[in-house]
């Protein structure tokens, strides 16, 4: 009889099917939670809440020629919040953006008139001059490593005092002549002030701009390389430099960005009116900061979109005139806006909290 014993194989028996396993990384999150990722789905609700408010608290919103106001208002604002709002995507800001706008439309009207000018002459030194207001933020933030509160602010008060003082130097008054009669006036306006009839209502030419500028920055910010920096640099600054990342080209180009925002508002003002008024300006900066927040971008950078200042700058336009279409005395818009600014940026904290969580 053998001293060793043979052992029997051992069978396996497969494990009975369960639930999938998960260790959180590769688990697909709820189709509610990936939507509350989006930082423009907070102003959106926001946006959609007061607009039926304001369908029910002030009928006459309700006609065409009333939209079309608020449109023009939103466009405005919005016009200059996309640029404000990738530069805070890119972790910066522009105290001087107001002002700016300001200095672009003096600019081209003193020039134009005081030389006896084609205004395209005025319109093309004046975009020359708000890309070099954009271009010395950027430099002096990138070779002084100031925060941009400090140099904006610098450049704010600079440009308030220019405009008045030049001003006052030029035309003896603190306003520009009028322009509306020179060669090219007719010609400019028809580009950055005109109208067109829909349905029998006139809709002004910057909502068609501020459409078109808004699905550019969302294609720029989503789908090229520039994008990408954006978000880079405004997310670690440090780290987008190791990464190869030009953070002293994207610093300096949203600046100009800002610039070139300035400038088209400026034009539209200026071909609006058909003269510009030295002193205004101050206070707008602190509006298209507003909209970009409430759009969903944060002051620290890295995040945000350009569809989110839309919704943004809507609301402004909507309250802006929903108010008067109430019948309520306007005294209390800047209060409204203020709880609107707060409610919103609550809101988008609860919404990137809730998309965050597990």
């Amino acid at each position: 009889m053998s001293m060793t014993q043979q052992a029997a194989p051992a069978v396996t028996t497969p494990p009975a099917p369960g639930p999938e396993q998960s260790d959180g990384r590769t688990r697909q999150r709820p189709l509610a939670l990936r939507l509350l990722a989006r930082p423009e789905v907070g102003v959106f609700l926001g946006a959609v809440a007061v607009f039926v408010f304001f369908l029910i608290a002030a009928p006459s919103v309700r006609q065409g020629s009333s939209m079309a106001t608020i449109l023009y208002q939103a466009s405005t604002i919005g016009i200059m919040a996309l640029p404000v709002a990738l530069l805070m995507i890119g972790g910066e800001f522009d105290l001087s953006a107001g002002v700016a706008v300001i200095t672009s439309a003096l600019t081209a009207s003193m020039l134009s008139y005081q030389l006896t000018l084609n205004v395209w002459m005025g319109v093309i030194v004046a975009l020359v001059v708000s890309l070099g207001i954009g271009a010395f933020n950027g430099w002096m933030l990138v070779k002084t490593g100031l925060p941009s509160f400090l140099v904006t602010l610098g450049t704010f008060l600079i440009l308030q005092g220019v405009n008045l003082a030049v001003t006052k130097l030029v035309t003896g008054n603190v306003a520009t002549d009028d322009i509306s009669n020179m060669d090219g006036f007719d010609q400019a306006r028809a580009i950055f002030a005109s109208s067109f009839d829909v349905g029998g209502v006139q809709v002004k030419i910057t909502v068609v701009w501020w459409l078109v500028f808004a699905a550019l920055a969302t294609w720029v910010l989503l789908r090229t390389k520039y994008g990408n920096w954006i978000f880079a640099v405004g997310g670690n600054q440090g780290s987008a430099r190791a990464v190869g990342v030009p953070v002293t080209f994207t610093k300096i180009t949203l600046f100009m960005l800002v610039g070139f925002g300035a400038w088209f508002v400026g034009m539209h003002q200026l071909f609006s009116f058909n003269t510009v008024q030295s002193g205004e300006g101050v206070g707008q900066e602190l509006i298209f900061i507003a909209a970009a927040v409430i759009g969903g971008c944060l002051l620290t950078g890295g995040y945000g979109s350009a569809i989110g200042p839309v919704f943004g700058a809507f609301m402004f336009g909507m309250v802006n005139q929903g108010i008067v279409y109430a019948g309520w005395n306007p005294d209390w818009f800047k209060a409204f806006l203020g709880v609107m600014l707060l409610g919103a940026v609550l809101i988008n904290l609860w919404v990137r909290r809730t998309a965050t969580r597990r």
